[in-house]
């Protein structure tokens, strides 16, 4: 599809999956399939406002989500509503599969955010991982998880997303 064609975009449904179960679903603009990597679009889909304390997402931020089928990870650019940069949020997962217009990623505890200007780089939800039991159930999921965090993590202190995301 052309940037000038009048057609609709291709819509997808995002489903995050955690424990077995879903934890949330929304539906987003596919922007981008290149058989590895996908690219989506959507507005903030949690109720109401999520404070971390380091960054608040709320009605109004828009995510750009970066998929990969060969990654065990995903990569969220987050805007606000007056298309700001606040930073990139990064959900450890599975690598993602699309299948018929749901893309699924299972999602496997840890996350990384990265500030806009650089400045904070943080693992998140590493004592979640511990309890999750993947070690000692999936210890080779459990290894890519925690190198994917590690690769992410180098990036993000280095030169940030622009080479992974571009």
């Amino acid at each position: 599809m052309s940037a000038n064609s009048a057609e609709p975009a291709a819509r997808v449904e995002v489903v995050l999956v955690k424990g077995g179960r879903t934890k949330i679903r929304y539906p987003a603009q596919l922007l981008a399939d290149d058989g590895v990597r996908l690219a989506v679009r959507a507005p903030w889909a949690g109720e109401g406002v999520r404070d971390f304390g380091f960054v608040r997402f709320e009605p109004g931020d828009l995510f750009t989500e970066y998929y990969w089928r060969d990654r065990w990870y995903s990569v969220k650019e987050v805007r606000d509503g007056d298309g700001a940069v606040k930073g990139w949020y990064c959900d450890i997962t599975r690598p993602a599969v699309l299948s018929g217009g749901e893309l699924v990623v299972e999602d496997l505890d840890l996350d990384l955010w990265r500030s806009a200007d650089g400045t904070d780089v943080r693992r998140l939800d590493e004592d979640e991982f511990a309890e999750s039991g993947l070690a000692e159930t999936d210890p080779e999921a459990a290894s890519a998880a925690v190198a994917a965090l590690d690769a992410l993590e180098a990036l993000a202190r280095g030169r940030g997303f622009g080479d992974l995301l571009g």
